[in-house]
């Protein structure tokens, strides 16, 4: 086959060749000019450094670290590139927006300044410099925040001494390298309930936005309300039921059937009541309580949280008290292995916040009576009756007084020892009654407990020497009997007013020694 070629063709040809070749060398001296674009290298040393915290001292607490961070740095930028502020960046600035997530007022020193970094505002943009810096202080100040929450001097003029979580400022360092946070809730290590509190937040924050649950209305002469009984108030308590999901539907009725029973059962459960087959007034004055009071119970919960140091979950073995649920809980492998109801001290005998560690159990115990005891109780006794120790069971020993062994011991048959500063422990009593009360905030600081039986026979499994057999007879032995565990078991007595329990329920308690308010007040001010 002949080809014939045209001169028109030719051209063509020829042009388009041309074409392409010329934007080939377009795009090669583009890209070769993207290429020549410098790297962004700012000179963020001491001495700027220092500038920065002249014009910003109210950041001056993290100067340290700073400087720290940028020297590791090689006094170069960390949040910027020469196309401005790095993506690690713009998801710092947005958690920080979102810090009411994490039940905490945004009000970082600097807000103006820092809002003008991501705004496209000439007018109000700061030096590549400052931003930088900026930036780095803004990371620590939300991780101070979210991560650790008060300092251990606040905590522990709120009464709190349980062991604190280490904030370690050098894994924060390190996570900015790595651009990765440790606020990822994936590499952020804190207390599990943290998390669950946080989850309840965002529920209960629904609830509020969507007008929160109507005030259940009821006259003075209202007493109680059962099976049977009709009432507009019925209506009103199925509605209120239905908000925090306590009843699965609302059936607009104003007859209190057994559905009705069963759900406000569930919610007495979850509030520290009794459950009962009534509703009584002081279970519509619960109801009736604001979401944003309990929104404010959960923020509250959620910085305690903050202090909790996660390790302490991982412990094989455990026992956990929490003050306003007046309940103790033996873990195992992270399971309930045990509870038992507790009777903690009064509000003039606060049981303390702390936590030790168990070695010792003793069976039939003495009891050495505290000297404020001995001058409150015993010498005014004393003085009213000359046989006053002996109908107590009581005998002066070395200067001090003790009570002998035997049921009517006010440690009853045994106690559970574990040395703190407080002389605080677990104990039995001859006062079982006061475990059937809601409310059990009666003893001088000591934790009673109910099954201190039970609580001996889980302690002692590990050795089979010592049966349930072996145990009553050294409870009942009327002899004081010493055993030491073969491990120590740890035991943290906690306070927490709002709880997420195993099953995912949110529990509320009363804040039987006024501390929520104070706390909510700090995280509160401006």
């Amino acid at each position: 086959m002949k080809i014939w070629y045209s001169p028109l063709i030719a051209i063509v040809f020829f042009a388009f060749f041309s074409c392409n070749s010329k934007a080939d060398k377009k795009e090669e001296n583009s890209i070769k000019t993207v290429e020549k674009i410098p790297e962004l290298k700012l000179t963020i040393d001491s001495v700027r450094i220092a500038k920065f915290y002249e014009n910003y001292p109210k950041l001056d607490k993290f100067k340290g670290d700073v400087t720290s961070l940028y020297q590791k740095n090689k006094s170069t930028q960390l949040w910027q590139d020469n196309k401005g502020i790095v993506e690690f960046a713009n998801t710092l600035f947005n958690q920080y927006k979102n810090l009411g997530e994490e039940g905490l007022k945004t009000n970082y020193p600097y807000n103006e300044q820092l809002n003008s970094v991501f705004e496209n505002n000439p007018a109000k943009k700061l030096s590549k410099e400052d931003t930088d810096l900026l930036l780095s202080n803004l990371y620590y100040f939300y991780a101070e925040k979210v991560y650790a929450g008060f300092d251990e001097k606040t905590s522990i003029s709120l009464e709190w001494l349980l062991p604190r979580k280490k904030f370690n400022y050098q894994v924060l360092s390190d996570s900015i390298f790595k651009k990765s946070t440790i606020l990822d809730d994936k590499k952020r290590k804190m207390f599990s309930q943290y998390y669950k509190l946080r989850d309840a937040l965002k529920e209960y924050r629904e609830i509020e936005k969507n007008g929160g649950w109507k005030t259940i209305e009821i006259g003075e002469d209202y007493k109680s309300l059962k099976v049977g009984d009709s009432s507009s108030t019925v209506a009103q308590i199925r509605e209120r039921l239905f908000v925090t999901k306590d009843i699965k539907e609302d059936t607009k009725s104003a007859i209190c059937d057994t559905t009705l029973i069963k759900a406000i059962k569930n919610y007495e459960i979850r509030h520290g009541y009794a459950p009962k087959n009534i509703i009584l007034k002081e279970h519509i004055n619960d109801l009736n309580i604001p979401v944003s009071e309990r929104i404010k119970t959960i923020i509250v919960n959620m910085e305690r949280c903050r202090w909790i140091d996660p390790e302490l979950e991982k412990g094989q073995k455990y026992i956990e008290v929490n003050i306003p649920e007046f309940k103790l809980y033996l873990i195992e492998d992270g399971k309930i292995a045990f509870t038992s109801a507790v009777v903690v001290g009064r509000a003039m005998t606060k049981t303390v916040v702390f936590s030790g560690m168990m070695n010792n159990i003793v069976f039939s115990p003495y009891w050495n009576v505290p000297p404020s005891i001995i001058k409150s109780e015993i010498k005014p006794g004393m003085a009213r009756d000359k046989n006053y120790l002996a109908k107590k069971n009581l005998e002066w020993n070395n200067g001090a007084v003790r009570q002998l062994p035997g049921k009517n011991n006010s440690l009853g048959l045994v106690k559970f020892l574990f040395p703190n500063s407080s002389n605080i422990y677990l104990h039995d009593t001859p006062s079982k009654s006061l475990f059937e009360r809601e409310s059990r905030a009666f003893s001088h600081g000591c934790v009673r407990v109910a099954k201190p039986r039970e609580l001996a026979i889980e302690l002692l499994k590990p050795d089979p020497a010592w049966n349930p057999a072996r145990i009553d007879k050294a409870m009942h032995a009327g002899k004081e009997n010493w055993y030491t565990l073969k491990k120590k078991v740890p035991v943290y007595i906690g306070y927490f007013t709002a709880w997420v329990d195993r099953e995912g329920n949110l529990n509320f308690y009363k804040d039987i020694y006024s501390r929520d308010e104070s706390l909510i007040k700090l995280l509160t001010e401006e």
